[in-house]
């Protein structure tokens, strides 16, 4: 797996962490495919977004589904301080 940009602090909110419980899903399983540029279920429009946000140092966001259908996104900030994973409704 090739790493494409640091993660910094990881931090993860009550809802993605019961999320994840419920269907006995690991955040690294996800973080994985985030921080190697495996964008999940984002559009090319969003897609093309990260791909400038690797160059320009913006925030990157990756959207996946669990296993019971359940959305969860992750956010990369722009300074790369810290990712958060998250449900779209708690952004």
């Amino acid at each position: 797996m090739a790493v494409r940009f640091a993660l910094g602090q990881l931090v993860a909110t009550p809802g993605a962490l019961q999320a994840l419980e419920a269907t006995g899903q690991a955040p690294l399983e996800f973080l994985r495919r985030h921080v190697s540029g495996d964008w999940g279920d984002l559009g090319d429009e969003d897609r093309k977004e990260n791909e400038l946000s690797l160059e320009h140092g913006f925030r990157i966001l990756s959207a996946y589904r669990l296993s019971d259908g359940t959305k969860v996104w992750i956010i990369t900030e722009a300074d790369r301080s810290s990712t958060t994973l998250l449900l779209p409704e708690e952004y």
